[in-house]
């Protein structure tokens, strides 16, 4: 008896260091989330998943993930369904499980979500490979702003994956996209413009375009714009230039995300 007690004493000992060593922010979040608020536990769970405020604790984490999601949270459902679709410290990789929470999160107008279930479709993990499901998930987080679903969403109308083949409504999506930042759309959109594919050809759009997202960085785009100046006399090149820094300036700050899963 006496055994248990100093190993119950011990035990709430740590506990008690463990809250007093909290910033705070996280008492704050720790004492809402115990309470049952929902966006408390999502935030508590963010706190441990990035190590701010607190330890970093992937197991932690899930935890309050978990507590949060099956509230209802949307937030905390999209990142539970990551925890389970990468596997790691916190939970075992389960994609049936990872499948679950994002259709929660994405139900609910989570874009995040809506345009992880679209990689989930299209790739067959967890759920039967089901394009035309990949481009209605995708298609509703790209009419949120998802920049980077925009862009896949453009590109699946370009090969015609799900939807008919259709130039001008992926030339439609990849400007969204480019105009938000996207590197990757930034690019594509230069190549129509070069190739007169969904567009008129032209060549100061093409290098104006093609020119931003090499800036970023696109050893694509940088080949692809040496190759493109060959065919461009001097003047366009100094209109192109022009034009880059008129639509540098209307871009958005961010990058556009990354336009994989």
């Amino acid at each position: 008896m006496h055994r248990i007690f100093r190993t119950l004493l011990v035990f709430l000992l740590l506990a008690a260091a463990g809250s007093a060593a909290d910033t705070p922010l996280a008492a704050k979040w720790r004492k809402e989330a115990e309470a049952g608020n929902a966006d408390a536990q999502y935030a508590l769970g963010l706190m441990y998943d990035k190590g701010e405020g607190v330890p970093k604790d992937s197991a932690e984490a899930v935890k309050w993930y978990r507590l949060a999601a099956v509230q209802g949270n949307a937030n905390a459902q999209f990142n539970l369904g990551n925890n389970y679709f990468d596997g790691g410290e916190g939970v075992l990789k389960d994609n049936a499980e990872a499948v679950k929470w994002y259709r929660r999160a994405a139900e609910q107008g989570n874009a995040l979500a809506q345009k992880s279930l679209s990689y989930i479709y299209y790739k067959g993990v967890g759920v039967p490979q089901d394009n035309a499901e990949a481009v209605k998930w995708l298609r509703k987080a790209a009419e949120q702003g998802n920049a980077p679903a925009q862009f896949n969403l453009g590109s699946m109308y370009e090969r015609g994956t799900g939807v008919p083949k259709d130039d001008e409504e992926a030339v439609k999506w990849w400007r969204k996209a480019a105009e938000q930042g996207n590197a990757d759309a930034q690019l594509n959109l230069g190549t129509t413009y070069w190739m007169g594919t969904g567009v008129p050809k032209d060549l100061v759009q093409a290098h104006a375009w093609i020119n931003i997202s090499a800036a970023k960085g696109s050893e694509l785009a940088q080949k692809k714009m040496l190759n493109l100046e060959k065919q461009m006399t001097d003047a366009q090149k100094a209109e192109s230039m022009k034009l880059a820094r008129a639509l540098f300036s209307k871009l958005r700050l961010s990058d556009g995300g990354v336009s994989g899963r």
